[in-house]
């Protein structure tokens, strides 16, 4: 099983880019989106929860905001193996965020992870509470798309 997640807070401005990519992906991909070896998730804020939407699954792909000082829109694109940019000291636009969480579960419960994690960012611009995406990033959610489709597939063709 592979297990899509995009992550963000949809009231926060360019927070909100991972769930808009992963919806964007479902709407112009609808035949790998239903794939029966997949499962697709839209998480607000899943903190902690997350390493129980990972439980069980085989790979997963992770579609969140991120900064790392690009331009807004630039697109990122890290497996589990770049696990150093996941250091639980970075900065993350959710608090507790996916790099610190991936971090904590491989500390702990590292045989319940996935094999396989990719994590698709998005570089955010402003993320103030009642703000819409910036042009950026919608400008780049079609091309998140097409990388969300590029990896599921990759994973799907792998496992088959």
């Amino acid at each position: 099983m592979i297990v899509v997640i995009g992550i963000g807070q949809t009231l926060r401005g360019d927070d909100g880019a991972g769930i808009q990519a992963v919806q964007r992906w479902q709407a112009a991909y609808p035949a790998t989106a239903s794939h029966p070896q997949l499962r697709v998730e839209l998480e607000e804020l899943p903190g902690l929860s997350l390493l129980d939407r990972l439980s069980g699954a085989d790979a997963a792909i992770l579609v969140d905001a991120v900064r790392s000082g690009a331009p807004p829109g630039c697109l990122h694109r890290l497996e589990l193996s770049d696990l150093d940019a996941f250091r639980p000291e970075s900065d993350s636009a959710h608090g507790w965020g996916v790099a610190e969480t991936l971090y904590l579960g491989r500390l702990l419960d590292s045989e319940n992870l996935p094999g396989i994690i990719v994590l698709i960012g998005i570089e955010a611009g402003a993320m103030r509470l009642g703000d819409a995406l910036s042009r950026e990033v919608t400008g780049a959610l079609d091309q998140a798309a097409a990388m969300i489709e590029a990896s599921v597939s990759e994973l799907l063709f792998t496992a088959d």
